[in-house]
């Protein structure tokens, strides 16, 4: 018999005893305080089971409605949702009763609902929120996604919504715990940016049902997070997964879009219910409490756009609070609370927790639906998010190196609509159609931003704009994922190509830019007009009719940006010749270089020979999966859809090789021109100096006239031996090992054993040869869903297009389509491998291969005059870099970018973690005083992650693990950054991010 199925009496009597017992007594607090923060907290019993109760609404960032309609409550029809009456409800509930707490997550509706008030409301939301009865948690500008997401991304979207409220409501509105109930699957990384950012702990709501059930069963559902072996102890986070996700008890739910009974408490009545209502809930929270470690529990009352109509809510709540105290012997404590009161309290009890090193992916709801399809769900929009990253850094940075004024609201709207981006039905792919596209078009608008600033600083940095006076504009090539771009294309003259590389290392890269002609003459302006080779290739038949491509182009000349300066500018001109060349394919059935030998076989795959390492080879292909299709109403009948990868068959199916393919070879790039069949193709590429392998893949219209939806994927097969095991990236950052068919932390039990090892690839998949010391890599230019099935070989998945919802919400099949037809997707994978001789250089170059396809240097061009190409030679700036000396191999400028008062936010960050190499994975100290070439700085503060807080006043609860586990990183001491002598000495070691709020001296440009 449980505790629960014992008399309510009795077990009254018995969790009485139990909590004497187990705690010490203490005297209680006061029931009310005016301090914001843990001092806010209602008094707690150590005697009694202590029920916090915790109100709250979940409100999407966009979902089945746009964040407008969200936000305004339009499109009630889709879904009765409007944030706008949610705060001035709320707000009001809480003024009318002071024992009353609220949480507020999402900074993007409070900030656009902040904004709209009149002063009398602001005074009453400030004092608030100074009382602690309004407290912010989370504090990002959304609440994220864990799988798809880049960190870089993270950390931004964070730390604007923290400025947002710093600025506007003072440090009572500084979150401190994370609050994450509604991603589908945790990372390891966010754990890590939490602890970074200062917080004192997470809760979330999902978790695998097997997870779950195991944790439940052995009091585990609250956790220390080891989240960094590089870290150490600065990165563990006390965790808490949420016994009922994030809704209330069953019958629980008192607001105007539920159906539950209320609390009657009319004796008279004859619907009197305050005696059964209190035993249901007593029976409940004991239930609950019988699987957590300590006599506190935590009771979510809210939902999805919930407290529309706040006092209706709060007054039921306050009748269940007030009875159940109330009840005769009541061994139970009911309080209003938070996340911060509920973790604050379990921290007082001083005990020892389990941990965790892993994460929590692949998150299943069920035996047969693994969250897995959202990894992979709306390519395009997960690679438009991650281009808009790289556009954002650079508009921060070049405002920041030009000290350009006047961009405040175009930036403050750009790093805003990439803060939406991240949301955890955004960036995964899980919204309806209308609003990916409103996703689209907000990010689009702040590109565009984007494009005036970058052509403003440019124009001012480099002397252009006094140069070809009276004005200067650049453009930017947005759409060269479809190889079109109408500065190269219209302009049949003289076009001035503008390269800016927005990492902190000089890079050198391959330009393609389509062109209607075959014969162009290339220089570089930065070293005196010197002739550069270059070369014609025509671009693929695939690309040229996908549809909506209204470009002429059939070419892309190519040529090689050498040396592009960190943070800096090279300049190059183009200029077309009379002359016509013919660009035919090469009698030849392979490409080659020194490292490699690429051919197609008679099934249409892809060999890959390597030439120094004669025993490791390569076969690419191209498979599919069939979507699984059912009701939904059982298990087994589960559908795959935007969520849930579901395939039909136990194995992916191969295609018809209907194709062919031809080869072009120069002296810039070896190209073999791959046709699968009429909707798949791709374009491998060789480059010379390069030593990896390009795969530039086209898929799409995916063919539905079969009635069957399909999921694409490419696998690479080495004879490499992995043993099940490999390796994926967390969040673009640390490396975690994955093994098929296991979870480090419960014996998995599989009935989908295809979409059951699907992890998130954020950024890169790899396998080892641990015996012959060979490894082999794939980076991707966005988000994807993959795997290693078979021994020796990364599978990722491309594209999905399906025909039936999976029944988790969106309520439309993820399919999507343009211009009349299914979608055509194209990207980009990046392979790399070999024997690991030296470590430290095979790691370095594929570092600096997963940073350029993330920030990629931009391409900016402008049609000039023959006059102005020579004014141009004579007088502009040759060498434009904003750093003066190079910084260590193994770090890297995270963040440049202009903050507040004139001030300028800095992250440093070390990019190896502890082990990963020999010489590089050392702390490294470099001196940033004489770093960069426009300003110096005059006084240097260092914050927590978030920017949000001075590193030295956090300081975060301490937890203690059951077991002291060796820490790789034993030193957590953190060595204060000064001035000294002119020389400001910053120690990063591995995997260490460390922020700066900088004033400096601008110099002149």
């Amino acid at each position: 018999m449980l505790w629960y199925e014992l008399p309510l009496l009795l077990l009254s009597l018995l969790f009485a005893q139990h909590f004497v017992d187990a705690a010490p007594r203490a005297t209680l607090e006061p029931t009310v305080t005016e301090n914001c923060g843990y001092k806010a907290c209602h008094a707690v019993d150590p005697t009694k089971l202590n029920i916090h109760i915790v109100s709250h609404t979940h409100d999407d960032v966009g979902w089945l409605k746009t964040v407008d309609q969200y936000y305004f409550g339009s499109r009630s029809t889709i879904q009765k949702a409007g944030v706008q009456y949610i705060l001035d409800s709320v707000i009001k509930a809480l003024l009318a009763d002071p024992n009353r707490r609220f949480i507020y997550v999402e900074t993007f509706y409070l900030w656009k609902w902040w904004l709209r008030q009149n002063e009398k409301v602001r005074a009453d939301v400030k004092m608030l929120i100074n009382e602690g009865r309004l407290e912010i948690i989370g504090g990002a500008w959304s609440m994220n996604d864990e799988a798809c997401t880049h960190y870089h991304s993270l950390v931004d979207q964070f730390t604007w919504g923290f400025r947002r409220l710093n600025d506007t409501f003072g440090s009572c509105a500084r979150p401190h715990i994370g609050w994450q109930i509604d991603p589908f699957g945790h990372s390891r990384e966010q754990a890590s940016l939490f602890a970074q950012m200062g917080f004192d702990g997470m809760l979330f709501g999902r978790i695998d049902y097997q997870d779950k059930s195991k944790r439940l069963n052995d009091q585990s559902m609250e956790f220390i997070w080891k989240s960094s072996p590089s870290l150490g102890k600065r990165a563990n986070l006390f965790t808490t997964a949420m016994y009922n996700t994030y809704s209330p008890p069953p019958g629980f739910c008192f607001d105007v879009l539920c159906a539950d009974e209320p609390m009657i408490d009319d004796p008279d009545s004859p619907d009197y219910n305050i005696e059964k209502r209190i035993d249901d809930f007593l029976k409940y929270a004991v239930t609950q409490a019988n699987y957590y470690r300590t006599n506190h529990i935590i009771l979510t009352m809210g939902g999805d756009f919930t407290y529309q109509h706040a006092e209706m809510y709060f007054m039921n709540l306050d009748k269940l609070i007030r009875y159940t105290n109330q009840r005769n012997g009541s061994a139970v404590n009911v309080i209003y609370s938070t996340p911060s009161c509920y973790l604050k309290a379990v921290n007082d009890k001083k005990l020892q927790w389990p941990t965790k090193n892993d994460d929590f992916f692949p998150y299943a709801s069920d035996p047969h639906s693994y969250w897995t399809g959202y990894f992979s769900s709306r390519p395009t929009s997960k690679y438009f998010e991650r281009m808009g990253n790289n556009f954002l850094q650079a508009s921060k940075q070049l405002i920041t190196l030009t000290n350009l004024k006047n961009h405040d609201e175009k930036l403050e709207h750009f790093r805003e609509a990439m803060g939406v981006m991240q949301h955890h039905d955004a960036v995964t792919g899980t919204e309806k159609q209308f609003v990916a596209d409103d996703y689209a078009r907000l990010l689009y608008e702040s590109i565009s931003h984007g494009e005036e600033i970058i052509s403003e600083a440019i124009g001012k940095w480099s002397g252009m704009t006094n140069i070809l006076q009276p004005s200067f504009k650049t453009y930017t090539c947005l759409d060269l994922n479809i190889s079109s771009c109408a500065f190269s294309e219209k302009n049949d003259t003289l076009i001035v190509v503008v390269v800016y590389n927005p990492l902190s290392r000089p890079v050198s890269t391959y330009i393609r830019l389509p062109v209607n002609g075959n014969s162009y003459v290339v220089t570089s302006l930065s070293d005196g007009g010197r002739s550069l080779a270059s070369q014609i290739v025509p671009i693929p038949e695939s690309v040229q009719k996908i549809p909506g491509r209204l470009s002429n182009a059939v070419n892309e000349i190519v040529f090689h940006a050498t040396d592009i300066p960190a943070f800096g500018l090279r300049f190059y001109s183009v200029n077309k010749e009379s002359q016509e060349k013919i660009i035919k394919p090469e009698p030849t059935e392979f490409i080659n270089n020194e490292l490699y030998n690429i051919s197609v076989n008679k099934d249409g795959n892809l060999m890959v020979h390597w030439n120094k390492e004669k025993d490791m080879n390569l076969v690419q292909s191209f498979h599919f999966y069939e979507g699984a299709e059912g009701n939904n109403e059982v298990f087994e009948n589960r559908s795959s859809g935007a969520y849930i990868f579901r395939p039909k068959e136990t194995s992916a199916k191969n295609f018809a090789y209907t194709g062919s393919y031809k080869i072009y070879k120069g002296p810039i790039v070896q190209e073999l021109h791959h046709i699968i069949n009429e909707w798949v193709s791709q374009v491998i590429r060789i480059y010379q100096g390069e030593e990896h392998i390009e795969f530039d893949w086209v898929i799409g219209p995916i063919p539905i006239k079969d009635k069957i939806g399909k999921e694409i994927i490419t696998r690479y097969s080495s004879n490499l031996k992995t043993d099940n095991v490999f390796y994926t990236d967390t969040n673009g950052r640390e490396m975690l090992k994955r093994i098929r068919n296991y979870r480090p932390t419960w014996d998995l039990e599989l009935k989908e054993p295809i979409s059951g090892n699907y992890y998130p690839v954020t950024s890169k998949i790899a396998i080892k040869d641990e015996e012959k010391q060979f490894k082999l890599s794939v980076l991707n230019d966005r988000a994807q869903g993959g795997s290693s099935l078979q021994d020796g070989a990364i599978e990722l998945m491309l594209h999905r297009r399906l025909l039936k919802d999976d029944a988790f919400g969106v309520g439309e099949a993820l399919n999507e389509t343009a211009f009349g037809e299914g979608l055509v997707v194209r990207g980009t994978h990046y392979l790399f491998g070999g024997k690991l001789k030296n470590v430290d250089e095979f790691v370095l170059k594929e570092k600096e291969l997963a940073l350029k396809l993330a920030l990629h240097p931009w391409i900016i061009g402008s049609p000039i005059t023959s006059e102005q190409y020579t004014n141009i030679l004579s007088k502009v700036k040759t060498l434009v870099s904003g750093l003066t000396k190079a910084l260590p191999p193994n770090v890297h400028i995270l963040t440049l970018e202009p903050w507040k008062d004139d001030t300028i936010l800095l992250r440093l960050e070390h990019i190896f973690e502890v082990g990963e190499a020999q010489q590089l994975s050392q702390p490294v100290e470099v001196n940033i005083q004489d770093l960069f070439s426009t300003f110096l700085i005059e006084s240097i503060k260092e914050t927590t992650l978030g920017a949000n807080q001075l590193l030295s006043e956090n300081n975060r609860m301490e937890w203690e693990p059951e077991t002291n586990e060796i820490i790789l990183n034993e030193d957590d001491n953190v060595q204060p950054v000064e001035i000294h002598d002119n020389v400001v000495n910053v120690l990063l070691k591995p995997m260490e991010i460390r922020t700066f709020i900088l004033k400096v001296n601008q110099r002149s440009l």
